[in-house]
């Protein structure tokens, strides 16, 4: 193993504790050392790294949870129900495979393309409980990814029957028990109320298994918190639609997650923000601070228990909602402490600016702030918060003007119900603002883009060229699955070589989020670089007849010269988006940035198609994991961090996205969100912009998805007035992967057009075929397309490529 891999390894195991959230207690764990222990679940063995799809990472090794305990000194006493569960997983894995190639025949389509991210049911069995020992541990498992939603059903957000049965006997039937969930968003718990121990250790890269010792041991203790709402299937709000092939309405507004539950009034299993310890804590409110419109409250943290451990201290603030309906709360602020020994404290601040909480007015063009009591709310989770101060607005007042809007909304908002709560105290300390003491910004559409003069002599065929992803018009599947690449072995995709004599540099691009997802050995002689292993993800190959699958590896093997070079490129998996939320700790995303970018100047990476900060609108979403949060504010800060983490690296940067209101799988090509401009302003863009305007990230990836009836890559509202006029972004734009093989799978609205995406300011379309090449030149001669603003993209382009291929 090469050294990095051991430094980095040994990183995340340090690091992924504090993703891990620790739902119940009852003061059994951790456990004094290892004992015999019997040990269930379909992840005990099976245990899930990370999601499918792009965001698989091609690891050398992972660590199962069956192999850290056993590694950690567990005597592991179920080996008969451990293998008696790997053959019922392997029938009930070949009868799934079976019925997607029936449907994929019966529909005329691909098995890979039906099948993509299809989530496997949990699978139910009868099969003896039989273990030694007084502790059990169950590994709950579930896997979701690309292109496929998950579903409020028996074996994915339900317990499958014979999960509820053996989950509740295991617990009467051992003195000890830990539940463990080893997955990527919401279970339905409703069910497990006598469950007294729940971890929620999520999917955290290469160590899970091992991780998941420490933490049982207490060498490490969990101090994540949720970073979206858990509550029974049930309770979650049907306000809007979801995983309609052609039309999906966001009627639900700006409530989503806990903003929806604290405004109705109801209280969730696990509220968003909710984690407990292997020890408890206090926090008792110091003061508040007004200095303009900078809210600074200080609070003294204090470990009460008997063990060391972290907590994350969050302020909520209510807005006063006369004139605008607004959710009972919204996140404003947070401070995770330092490790605290028993009896220690921390004094924390918590700072925020007034305008942050702004809502937009569609038909005043601004976003604004009433005139009232802003009732800062000190708390460790969303639902059980404290007044501790006001923030009095002496005036209504202005943040920010905008004249642009977003296109023809026809979605109307719901409003649930207004919660009505107690009074305040009634000697809450008072800062006072005034509305002269917050700036107003006014956004500027006028914006002149220069030409690069190297641009200026481009032919026009040269210009479209440059505005298109290098792509080989053999490469077929491989082009769509996100292989692209001729320089690196397994990277995604990469900028044209065709102008390399003209002065624009080739900007390799690598998959994520959790790691670079790269083949991991190449040959490398005199022709150039040559995987060595199959580029299709296993999780679509595994779809493929057995006789493709044979034909595949056949064809898909390199002729490499005598002399050649095997390389390696063995990327380390990190812990999924939410899990990375889930730490609240910007410097730990901040430090897993740095270790991706330390991978890319090791491979030759110049772009991470990462991170993925889309909203946790509907737990279904079948790609939640690689996203952060229901909350856009700790969505754009951790993305801020692990992007700061990542071009600190000179020469490396990352691609957020996907922008934007891209929530759900189901026909994720030709679905179209109807969306308010406010809920898309204030929820699904906000993070965006947070991490554009703290972290400056090199380059934007557009969705699939349609907004209020326009692709996203085809919207000069979204691309140029609000990300770069509005937001000040900077960089390079590219669309996500669009090839012949989505397209032709569309419900109802036509596809995206390279012309169209052009003339809208998208810089560039990847992984790029002849087709958009030949497009862009039509655009030009109809006039649909400005030469100009072809220059623009291209010296947006050529900016971007001088920058991160500098030496």
């Amino acid at each position: 193993m090469n050294r990095y891999e051991q430094q980095h390894r040994q990183l995340v195991r340090q690091l992924a504790p504090e993703c891990a959230v620790l739902l119940r207690s009852n003061g059994d764990f951790p456990l004094n050392s290892p004992c015999a222990l019997a040990l269930y679940g379909s992840g005990a063995r099976r245990t899930v790294m990370g999601g499918t799809g792009s965001g698989e990472v091609n690891t050398r090794t992972f660590v199962t949870a069956e192999e850290g305990l056993r590694a950690a000194g567990f005597t592991v006493t179920t080996a008969a129900w451990l293998d008696g569960y790997d053959r019922v997983a392997a029938e009930a894995k070949k009868d799934f495979i079976r019925a997607i190639r029936a449907r994929a025949k019966k529909n005329r389509t691909l098995a890979v393309m039906e099948g993509m991210g299809a989530v496997m049911p949990a699978p139910d069995y009868e099969l003896p409980l039989s273990g030694a020992g007084d502790t059990a541990v169950y590994v709950l498992s579930r896997i979701s990814g690309e292109g496929s939603d998950r579903a409020g059903a028996r074996g994915d957000i339900l317990l499958s029957r014979t999960e509820e049965r053996e989950i509740l006997a295991i617990r009467r039937r051992y003195k000890r028990f830990m539940l463990v969930l080893n997955v990527g968003g919401p279970v339905d718990l409703s069910p497990l109320d006598e469950v007294e121990n729940i971890l929620l250790l999520s999917q955290l890269g290469i160590d899970t298994g091992t991780v998941l010792a420490d933490l049982l041991l207490g060498r490490a203790y969990p101090s994540g918190k949720l970073a979206t709402t858990w509550t029974a299937w049930e309770d979650y709000p049907r306000l809007g639609t979801f995983g309609d092939k052609r039309d999906t309405y966001y009627t639900e507004g700006v409530y989503v997650g806990y903003r929806y539950f604290s405004t109705a009034g109801k209280r969730p299993m696990f509220p968003f923000g909710f984690g407990l310890g292997y020890t408890s804590f206090s926090a008792d409110f110091l003061s508040v601070h007004g200095e303009g419109e900078r809210i600074t409250v200080r609070v003294m943290a204090g470990n009460t228990g008997r063990r060391p451990g972290r907590e994350t201290v969050q302020l909520y603030v209510t807005v006063p909602g006369e004139t605008v309906n607004a959710p009972f709360l919204a996140l404003a602020a947070w401070q995770k402490t330092r490790e605290l020994a028993p009896g220690e404290r921390e004094e924390l601040t918590l700072r925020f600016d007034l305008s942050e909480l702004a809502s937009f007015r569609e038909e005043e063009r601004c976003f604004a702030l009433e005139k009232g009591d802003y009732v800062l709310r000190l708390g460790t989770n969303s639902a059980d918060t404290i007044p501790c101060a006001l923030a009095r607005l002496t005036g209504d007042a202005v943040t920010f003007k905008v004249e642009k809007n977003v296109g023809r909304v026809t979605v109307r908002d719901a409003i649930p119900g207004r919660h009505r709560e107690e009074p305040l105290p009634a000697e809450l300390p008072v800062v006072e603002i005034a509305p002269d003491s917050i700036p107003c910004r006014e956004a500027a559409y006028d914006r002149e883009w220069p030409v690069e003069e190297a641009v200026r002599a481009l032919t026009d065929e040269e210009l479209a060229f440059a505005n298109t992803g290098a792509f080989d018009p053999h490469a077929g599947l491989l082009g769509f699955v996100g292989a692209a690449s001729s320089s690196v072995p397994g990277a995604a995709g990469e900028t044209t070589s065709r102008l390399r004599d003209r002065g624009f540099p080739v900007l390799v691009m690598a998959d994520g989020p959790a790691g670079l997802r790269l083949n991991r050995r190449y040959a490398l002689d005199e022709k150039g670089a040559h995987g060595l292993e199959p580029t299709l993800p296993e999780s679509m190959a595994e779809l493929l007849p057995p006789a493709a699958r044979a034909l595949s590896r056949v064809l898909g093997r390199p002729r490499v010269g005598k002399n050649a070079r095997i390389v390696e490129q063995y990327a380390t998996a990190i812990p999924i988006g939410t899990a990375i939320a889930q730490s609240w700790n910007e410097e730990l995303a901040r430090q897993l940035g740095d270790l991706v970018g330390a991978e890319m100047e090791c491979f030759g990476v110049h772009l991470w198609l990462a991170p993925a900060l889309n909203i946790h609108r509907d737990i279904r979403c079948g790609r939640n994991f690689e996203y952060f949060s229901e909350d856009p504010l700790l969505t754009g800060k951790m993305a801020a961090a692990l992007t700061k983490g990542v071009q600190a690296h000179p020469g490396r940067g990352v691609t957020i996205k996907h922008y934007a209101a891209n929530n759900q799988e189901t026909n994720r090509y030709g679905s179209c969100s109807h969306v308010s401009e406010r809920a898309l302003r204030e929820i699904y863009l906000r993070g965006f912009g947070i991490c554009v305007r703290e972290a400056a990230p090199a380059a934007v990836m557009t969705s699939y998805n349609l907004i209020n009836g326009v692709h996203s890559s085809e919207s000069r509202a979204l691309t140029e007035n609000i990300l770069r006029c509005e937001f000040g972004f900077e960089g390079l734009v590219m669309t996500d992967w669009l090839t012949g093989a989505i397209l032709a799978d569309r419900e109802g609205y036509g596809p995206p057009a390279a012309g169209r995406i052009a003339a809208a300011g998208g810089d560039l379309v990847m992984p790029g075929s002849m087709a958009d090449v030949k497009d862009i030149l039509a655009a030009l001669k109809n006039g649909t397309l400005k030469r100009r603003q072809l220059e623009i993209n291209a010296s947006r382009l050529l900016r971007a490529a001088r920058k991160l291929t500098a030496k």
